[in-house]
């Protein structure tokens, strides 16, 4: 059954904005409110439609009354965010991801009319570490916890709406743990990553990267508040590219940096304000991260229309990236440093 009312929170950015705006073209819901401390720019507000948006901070008790008066039935939680730049810092986003959503649960767990929570989550609560296992499936937990930053929020915000969950058996819950979105319209810290013209790598590893094309993850979240599916589920695409091998496809050139100069790296890149490298990101550009998106499959009824290839090649023809190198040369310097490799055996 439909919701009546839905509020989407973080609509001033892209998974927010596009989410109200696919819920406003639904017939079937009678209201959409899309909540965020800024207005959404221009052209998303116009492609909102007929969805409403209040300026509101979730961390604020107010939330509850924006919630109670609309009687609002379906809350989709999308304002996480991962990026310290577009949120004032990282304290700042610290308390907007974890503070928001407490406020957010407090005022759900007391308005009578809510019935279904969906959270926008992330892959990084299973951490990255050498000793994690080849997929991660939706009950495991990191072998490494993480000890800051947008993972241990997220693990922080899951474990609140667990409670949230037990105090209101009566609410639908669903976990959307999203790997790295990738598309030609998003920005996030791997869109910038790839388009650098050298792209750093730490000297010595070449993680598996496994992606969500942009339209896929929006599906998803639709999906999600508009059909009864309660449950934690892995939301990536099928297959995974080599760090080295999306660097190539990219037309990039890849910047081998030592381990102990990761770190004055990704601070030279944060304050020329090119990627906001953030530790469980190089983590992740360390050992990478895979995991199993069964379940999304089989319970949830949603098949990714894009594999990680796929939508990687769609951000680089939609970014219309430029080769740095001609591709030809870096075939053959590949092939140089086989041959020489056979002959050193």
């Amino acid at each position: 059954m439909p919701p009546s009312v839905v509020l989407v929170t973080g609509v001033s950015r892209f998974l927010g904005g596009h989410l109200a705006a696919r819920l406003a073209a639904n017939p079937d819901i009678e209201r959409v409110l899309g909540v965020d401390t800024v207005p959404p720019p221009r052209d998303l507000l116009r492609r909102m439609g007929r969805a409403e948006f209040v300026r509101a901070d979730i961390r604020n008790p107010l939330i509850s009354k924006v919630i109670s008066t609309a009687s609002v039935d379906t809350v989709v939680h999308a304002s996480l965010t991962a990026n310290p730049g577009s949120s004032g810092g990282r304290v700042a986003m610290k308390e907007m991801n974890v503070i928001g959503t407490m406020q957010l649960l407090a005022a759900c767990q007391k308005a009578p009319s809510v019935q279904r929570m969906v959270l926008k989550s992330t892959t990084a609560v299973y951490g990255s570490s050498s000793r994690d296992p080849a997929l991660f499936t939706e009950t495991m937990t990191p072998k490494d916890l993480p000890p800051g930053g947008y993972a241990k929020d997220a693990i922080e915000i899951e474990g609140y709406l667990r409670g949230f969950a037990r105090r209101r058996p009566d609410v639908s819950v669903t976990t959307l743990r999203f790997a790295n979105f990738i598309g030609p319209r998003i920005d996030t810290v791997f869109t910038r990553y790839f388009a650098l013209p050298a792209v750093p790598i730490v000297l010595g590893y070449d993680a598996r990267v496994q992606l969500v094309h942009e339209e896929d993850g929006l599906a998803v979240l639709e999906k999600a508040a508009s059909e009864d599916v309660p449950g934690v589920f892995n939301v990536a695409a099928d297959g995974v590219l080599l760090l080295s091998q999306a660097i190539r496809r990219a037309g990039r050139v890849p910047l081998p940096v030592p381990s102990l100069a990761v770190g004055p790296v990704s601070r030279l890149f944060r304050s020329a304000r090119l990627v906001d490298f953030s530790p469980e990101q190089m983590r992740l550009l360390n050992f990478g991260r895979v995991v199993d998106n069964g379940r999304l499959r089989r319970q949830f009824g949603f098949t990714p229309r894009w594999t990680t290839v796929q939508a990687f090649d769609d951000y680089v023809r939609g970014r219309a990236l430029r080769p740095v190198v001609d591709p030809d040369r870096f075939a053959a310097v590949e092939r140089g440093v086989l041959a020489a490799a056979r002959v050193l055996r």
